[in-house]
């Protein structure tokens, strides 16, 4: 490849963002197009596939990132003395609703749960998954959310196009409304 030289410009520029950098970007830093970023970052991936490296390049939430092969997570772990922390049933089950419904207010999330989701938005909230994206133009304005880009980090997603299409899955009719 022509661009092969900027290897080593593609990974420190990676590193040292620790965040997804849009291919757009990326390729104004480096001076080259786009089209030759996108085929040079799959090129350097495909690479990275064999057993002996470490970490590999992902897209996600709209940009690439440099991140630890899943596989050595563990090793990782132990390193970091990182716990793992979960979200609960009722945090995934808003999340999702948030995530498919979006935007959307507290009152229609516990419209589709039966449930009070006070508690469970502060966590969801607090944790940076969702956040206000605005107003409803309805009696009172309520507050509508959204996802985030921590979201589509957390779950590997590029996009929120890549969540499965919801008619795969059977759907209680209270939702299909």
């Amino acid at each position: 490849m022509f661009y092969s030289h900027l290897k080593g410009h593609v990974e420190a520029l990676l590193f040292a963002c620790g965040e997804p950098l849009p291919a757009a970007r990326l390729a104004e830093i480096l001076e080259i197009p786009v089209e030759q970023l996108v085929l040079l970052i799959a090129e350097m991936t495909q690479e990275m596939t064999g057993e002996n490296r470490g970490v590999t390049i992902i897209e996600v939430a709209g940009g690439y990132q440099m991140c630890t092969k899943p596989e050595l997570m563990p090793i990782v772990e132990k390193l970091a003395g990182v716990q793992e922390t979960r979200l609960s049933s009722a945090a995934m089950e808003t999340l999702s609703i948030v995530a498919f419904r979006q935007p959307i207010t507290k009152q229609e999330i516990e419209n589709i749960r039966g449930v009070k989701v006070d508690k469970v938005l502060v966590t969801l909230l607090d944790r940076g998954l969702i956040n206000e994206v605005g107003r409803k133009e309805a009696l009172g304005r309520p507050i509508l959310y959204g996802t985030t880009n921590d979201f589509l980090k957390c779950f590997g997603l590029k996009s929120l196009q890549d969540l499965p299409d919801l008619s795969d899955f059977a759907i209680p009719e209270q939702l299909e409304s």
